[in-house]
């Protein structure tokens, strides 16, 4: 398996809002974390309706989002891949969102069964 290949269709697919190809690539068994949310790791979604749930939020509240300027990185020893970014959007509040992050993936048989998130914090003044 390419994983380096499978993480840009991934952003491709995110890039594009199509839910259903991006969870094409993900397993039954699959969790994502998000950044935000009141755990320390942010917002937990477990098994493929729940991760589709979670993301389906994202596009929701940033309808507009765009992961830009995106560099993938891979351990193939550990079925691991890394996507840095630069997402950017606008909030149903019209506030402009602009902020580097990155995704961890873990894949197991050709599937993606972890997604986890972070972003920079962003302080305004």
């Amino acid at each position: 398996m390419n994983i380096r290949a499978k993480l840009i269709e991934i952003c491709d697919a995110f890039n594009a809002h199509d839910l259903d190809r991006i969870m094409s690539f993900f397993a039954d068994d699959c969790v994502l974390e998000m950044p935000n949310g009141s755990k320390p790791y942010g917002s937990r979604f477990e098994g493929k309706h729940n991760v589709r749930v979670g993301l389906a939020a994202r596009f929701e509240g940033l309808p507009d989002v765009h992961y830009g300027n995106a560099e993938h990185f891979v351990d193939s020893e550990s079925q691991t891949g890394i996507s840095k970014w630069c997402l950017t959007g606008t909030g149903r509040d019209g506030k402009q969102v602009e902020v580097q992050g990155c995704d961890f993936y873990t894949f197991r048989a050709g599937e993606v069964v972890r997604k986890d998130s972070y972003w920079k914090i962003v302080e305004r003044n």
